[in-house]
């Protein structure tokens, strides 16, 4: 590695045995999870706590908590740092972290329309789940369909 220039860094570098214990790496946490149907262990990767709280306390807040703009222009900021998480963390287990992802944007866009309309209640009424993610055109995390080849 020292002909190309790459050096390793001895306190981030270790080994670890995916078998025994779980470990973070390039936003996935990598380790051994057990079947739901007959409780066999496999090894599985997921996007890690670090990535999903980084996406939605930076990515998220920062996209809605600005406010500057119109509703397309938040909104059109919004869905491309949501779909940029979702291409590069699109492998392994994905449902649960898409779900968190997706409870905090409806959440804080929520919020930020019923600030942005003087709304006093909590705005659940007035912007329920189906016109944030259909009307409004908020990207709804979702696992790609296979493609077809």
């Amino acid at each position: 590695m020292s002909r190309i220039g790459l050096t390793l860094n001895e306190q981030k570098t270790s080994i670890r045995d995916a078998r025994t214990e779980e470990f973070d790496f390039l936003g996935y946490t990598f380790g051994r999870r057990y079947s739901v149907k007959n409780a066999k262990p496999y090894m599985a990767a997921r996007p890690s706590q670090k990535s999903i709280q980084r996406v939605t306390e930076e990515r998220v807040r920062s996209a809605a908590a600005t406010g500057e703009g119109t509703w397309p222009e938040v909104r059109d900021r919004l869905n491309a740092q949501l779909r940029g998480w979702q291409r590069y963390l699109s492998y392994g287990m994905l449902a649960r972290a898409y779900q968190i992802v997706n409870n905090y944007v409806e959440k804080r866009v929520r919020n930020f329309l019923r600030q942005r309309c003087r709304h006093s209640t909590a705005g659940t009424r007035r912007f329920p789940s189906q016109a944030i993610f259909g009307t409004l055109g908020v990207v709804r995390l979702r696992r790609a369909p296979a493609s077809a080849s």
